[in-house]
């Protein structure tokens, strides 16, 4: 039983540091919903929040340098990719249009909030991938991003178990507000994006 109790966890959790690994070049994967379960999973276990949004933080990543290093080399899988996705590689170019000319701070901004927004990590790695420019600095944001992401994920989750006492509520609960925030956020960038083309 106690072996039970310790794999199972362990399990959801190395399954949820592949998700963020991962969803950087498949934005459809649960990242969040499978690092909340991760979460809810071992939040009876002292330090495993801290742990965990350090793995989750590491993996997010390295996920994007992964993407990053893919796409300056030109990885058929990325290629294909751009090629098949006509509305994505439109992204990838007004992302790397919006780059050009970017304070430090605005350049800043824009890869912190891309973290939030669904597929925004893919869109910006790959811009970044397929611009001239050194990725030195965006690389730098992207680890703050990766922080900053995954405290909020953990804490999310984190705060949820204490606040219910049902595991599938906390869940339930946990995903639609990380939703929720998402939406929100992918809202406030079509609006701005609309303002500026007025």
């Amino acid at each position: 039983m106690n072996a039970i109790a310790v794999i199972g966890p362990a399990w959801i959790c190395a399954l949820a540091l592949l998700a963020v690994l991962g969803d950087a070049l498949l934005p459809f994967l649960p990242s969040g919903s499978l690092v909340i379960l991760a979460v809810l999973r071992t939040s009876h276990t002292n330090g495993s929040p801290l742990l965990l949004a350090l793995g989750v933080a590491t993996a997010s990543f390295l996920g994007d340098l992964l993407l990053l290093t893919m796409a300056r080399r030109g990885a058929p899988a990325v290629r294909r990719r751009l090629e098949h996705r006509p509305k994505l590689a439109a992204s990838v170019e007004r992302v790397q249009r919006s780059f050009a000319g970017r304070t430090t701070r605005r350049a800043a901004a824009l890869v912190i909030v891309a973290r939030f927004v669904p597929a925004g990590r893919t869109v910006l790695d790959l811009a970044v991938g397929h611009s001239p420019d050194r990725s030195r600095p965006f690389l730098r944001w992207s680890a703050v991003a990766a922080v900053l992401w995954a405290g909020y994920i953990v804490s999310l989750g984190w705060l949820n178990s204490h606040w219910f006492d049902t595991f599938w509520l906390s869940f339930a609960i946990s995903c639609a507000a990380a939703t929720a925030i998402s939406s929100a956020i992918a809202q406030v960038i079509r609006r701005r994006r609309r303002d500026l083309a007025v």
